[in-house]
């Protein structure tokens, strides 16, 4: 009822994308930048004073054009990598295995901090419009990750036709807006809520040059999400490649429009910071007045917050997908699901970000801090690892667009250096230290497959397989049904069966219920055995344990232990029955030389 009947391998069709559903599948993180990355840069320009806030075009041209770079880059990333992985991918391919795992680790750490900021902007957006709503903070937080985490487990597909009416409601209002503002705005003279945080103080900060590096490293946060596209090719119908560029493209082209309009509008209407007032609520009040359009506009970007989140579900499943193959994440993460998705991928992303926004109460400002540190660092080693895969082939105009990679490379790094030094007391620090965690976790995880691969002989062709003869030995406490069950499918698995009963010896010497079993199964006569067990103490473990070790000490032979249950056609009866099934199981569990085994009898009870 919630996930959807299982589908087949030739069904898998059905939840690929096409390239307009690949800006809600996998761009919205991208795209709702616009709503944190011109407030990014102002802030920090507005240090300096008024003065300043003029810089916030030609930095935005920057970032555009490094935008510009950076799609041209992943485009380049999707036609020789269209397996999926990006920057992991890359890395492995051209820097090798180390820097590949730190691309894994810092992507893994932007897709948990992805899901948890996104969801609580969106949130924070909604408790601004109704505070009545914020002591449900963290409920609310978690109640639409469940939603996002239950309509990818249905497929990716199902989530980018879900989100895909909100992202195009999103694109084409905000474009609007934009285009208002330029040309006419309606409420350019109206008075702005909230008060200036401008400061009037003379040489409050020099604009220098480390401010102005600091502005654009902050103003890089409006880029993250650009790699989710190449990292998740495989998600998108045939051609793959081509519509998964065709994607990127778009993504680039729309969210520069956005960033350069925005940072125009704001530059011409000198926006600066105001109490409990977005950059972008400001350009969107001025541009059509605070009436029905600005309201609508409002509520689609809180949504699209929100839903931005769903572009790490479709990024971090397939990263772990291929960080599995290689053993450096459990095997269980690249087995796809009954809906064709990497559904522990899924699991394990909704569990992180929800431990995450728990942990800051849905507090954007804790995660802020941490937040585009591991896309950059992605970004920094896959422009690189482009260069050495431009210099190895070399194809026409190999230099040129090494060139451009490299010029890439250099401007992301001094990025995520700035922004690492800027914030380091904020809490990057804790990226510093959870990406090394992470490599290692991975290479502890290859290590250990490496060790198993050499002992069982993985790779190399084993020795003839030898049958044994096998002894099944039936635990049984009385005569009925259920015995001559399991003495029936003991007897069909071998000619040698015996039966065991443990039975504790009166205190008083007086015959009791062994003796009283033993009639009985010799009259019965049914053809194996049965050994009593007989013990001084309540268990009735040890002294099956003992028999089959006692067993095994005569002939080298396979041990069978079957246990007999009952299956009740109503779940409340089960526990009433099989508790020899829990302890003996239990016990028997890591016993390499024992095969344990459950013979199961459906029971009927009529109901009174």
């Amino acid at each position: 009822m919630l996930i959807g009947r299982p589908l087949r391998t030739s069904e898998m069709s059905q939840e690929e994308i096409t390239p307009v559903e690949g800006l809600s599948a996998l761009s919205l993180d991208a795209l709702t930048s616009v709503a944190y990355g011109p407030e990014a840069i102002v802030v920090v320009l507005a240090l300096a004073g008024a003065k300043s806030l003029h810089l916030i075009l030609p930095i935005t041209v920057a970032i555009v054009v490094l935008l510009a770079i950076l799609v041209f880059s992943y485009r380049q990333v999707i036609d020789a990598y269209p397996g999926g992985g990006g920057a992991y991918a890359v890395s492995r391919a051209n820097l090798g295995a180390s820097a590949s795992l730190v691309a894994g680790a810092a992507l893994i750490v932007d897709y948990t901090l992805t899901v948890s900021v996104s969801i609580a902007a969106g949130v924070g957006a909604l408790t601004s419009a109704f505070p009545s709503l914020s002591p449900g903070t963290v409920p609310i937080c978690l109640a639409i990750l469940a939603v996002i985490t239950l309509l990818n487990l249905r497929g990716l597909g199902a989530s980018a036709r879900a989100f895909l009416l909100p992202t195009l409601l999103f694109i084409v209002g905000l474009l609007a807006i934009i285009v208002v503002g330029l040309f006419h705005p309606l409420g350019l003279h109206e008075a702005q809520p909230g008060r200036s945080l401008l400061t009037t103080t003379r040489g409050l900060q020099v604009v220098s040059v480390l401010l102005i590096l600091k502005a654009f490293s902050a103003g890089c946060s409006a880029l993250t999400g650009v790699e989710a596209i190449a990292n998740g090719v495989p998600l998108f119908r045939q051609p793959r490649a081509k519509r998964a560029k065709r994607t990127e493209m778009m993504l680039g082209f729309i969210l520069g429009t956005m960033l350069l309009g925005l940072a125009v509008l704001a530059r011409r209407w000198h926006v600066g910071p105001r109490s409990n007032e977005t950059i972008l609520s400001q350009i969107m009040g001025m541009a059509v007045g605070r009436h029905w359009a600005y309201y609508v506009v409002s509520l689609t970007i809180t949504v699209v917050l929100a839903l931005a989140a769903n572009t790490s579900f479709g990024g971090l499943p397939i990263l772990a997908s291929l960080l599995a193959r290689d053993n450096y994440l459990p095997h269980l993460f690249g087995l796809r699901g009954d809906r064709q998705v990497f559904n522990n991928g899924i699991w394990v992303l909704a569990v992180l970000s929800g431990a995450l926004l728990v942990a800051v109460g849905g507090n954007t400002n804790e995660m802020i801090p941490l937040f585009a540190i591991g896309v950059f660092t992605g970004f920094t080693l896959s422009q690189t690892g482009l260069v050495v895969h431009w210099w190895r082939t070399r194809p026409e105009r190999w230099r040129y667009r090494a060139v451009v990679n490299g010029g890439g490379a250099v401007v992301t790094a001094l990025a995520t250096l700035v922004f690492l030094i800027s914030k380091f007391e904020q809490g990057a620090w804790i990226v510093v230290i959870t990406v090394p965690l992470f490599v290692l976790l991975f290479l502890r995880i290859r290590a250990y497959y490496q060790r198993a691969g050499v002992e069982l002989g993985i790779g190399s062709l084993p020795q003839k397989p030898v049958a044994k003869q096998t002894l099944v030995i039936v635990p049984v406490s009385n005569i009925s049904e259920l015995t001559r069950f399991a003495i029936s499918e003991a007897l069909s698995l071998s000619a040698e069966v015996i039966a065991v009963s443990v039975a504790t010896e009166q205190a008083d010497g007086e015959p009791g219920y062994s003796e009283e079993l033993q009639r009985e199964w010799s009259q019965w006569n049914p053809g194996p055995p049965l050994e009593i067990l007989h013990t001084e103490f309540s268990s009735i473990v040890d002294p099956i344990v003992a028999f089959i070790d006692q067993e095994r000490s005569k002939a080298d032979r396979q041990i069978v232990v079957l246990i007999p249950m009952v299956i009740p056609s109503r779940l409340r009866y089960r526990f009433l029955h099989n508790q020899i099934d829990l302890v003996l199981s239990a016990a028997l569990r890591k016993r390499a030389d024992v095969v344990v085994a459950r013979v199961q009898m459906p029971l009927e009870v009529p109901l009174r």
